[in-house]
């Protein structure tokens, strides 16, 4: 009967704890990120009071709770998220959450919608040949950019040319002029996978600065190869890396100037 006793009134109290502290509100601190990632801009919204917070550069961000209240996660590029705040996690006043992102794939612009007409298929070409850019076909031309087919068919005709472009300078300007087109393509590619109003309000970019931060972007070989594989949930999460570090160098330079 005692330890009946004793239970009760330890369950009395418990239950007496919990519906006190359901009424209170306090500030609690909390961590939002992505695999690890930090993310910032994402918005929280406390579906009770309507309140709402972003987080920061470090993914953290402060917020007035009670137990029970539901926080609203959301952002553009990830999946929204409902959390309830249960009582352990108000009495510690600290929350950690991950968001996932969207798998979103990168547009595409069509430009001519009417794909089964083809310089192959009107027998102009043949249909195995490489398909080259113009810049690439000049360094072609030029003797360095030599596919395998192609060599054979030009034969003797190339073999003097080589000699005279390298003491002109011509095979490296056109190397340089390659570049140049797979950079522009790239940077293409971006343009049509992110506006401004993303690098600005998302990324802290400031809008005089985006070309150059696009530019900085194109540079960094895994950014660029997911460009090219069209992943931009690979993108997403690389870009969020490259503009801190982007922000970071810049506000140095204007620190030290």
């Amino acid at each position: 009967m005692k330890n009946n006793f004793t239970f009760l009134l330890i369950f009395f109290f418990l239950t007496h704890f919990a519906v006190a502290q359901e009424g209170v509100e306090k500030w609690i601190k909390g961590q939002v990120s992505s695999d690890g990632i930090p993310l910032e801009g994402i918005n929280i919204t406390n579906a009770t009071t309507k309140v709402m917070v972003v987080s920061d550069s470090y993914g953290a961000f402060t917020i007035l709770v009670k137990v029970g209240d539901i926080l609203n996660f959301s952002a553009v590029n990830y999946e929204d998220l409902r959390k309830y705040i249960n009582i352990q996690e108000f009495k510690m006043g600290n929350i950690v959450v991950d968001l996932t992102p969207k798998s979103i794939e990168l547009k595409e612009v069509i430009i001519n919608e009417h794909s089964e007409i083809s310089a192959e298929n009107l027998g102009i070409i043949p249909r195995d040949q490489v398909k080259l850019t113009s810049q690439e076909r000049k360094l072609q031309t030029a003797g360095d950019f030599k596919p395998v087919h192609l060599l054979g068919l030009l034969g003797g005709m190339l073999a003097v040319d080589p000699i005279l472009n390298a003491i002109n300078g011509r095979t490296a300007m056109l190397k340089k002029t390659v570049t140049v087109e797979k950079k522009e393509f790239l940077m293409a590619k971006m343009e049509v996978l992110f506006e401004d109003k993303y690098y600005i309000e998302t990324l802290k970019i400031p809008e005089e600065y985006i070309k150059g931060f696009q530019y900085y972007c194109i540079e960094d070989q895994d950014f660029a190869r997911s460009l090219k594989d069209k992943n931009k949930t690979m993108s997403m999460f690389l870009i969020v890396g490259l503009a801190s570090s982007f922000n970071k160098n810049r506000q140095s330079d204007v620190e030290n100037h």
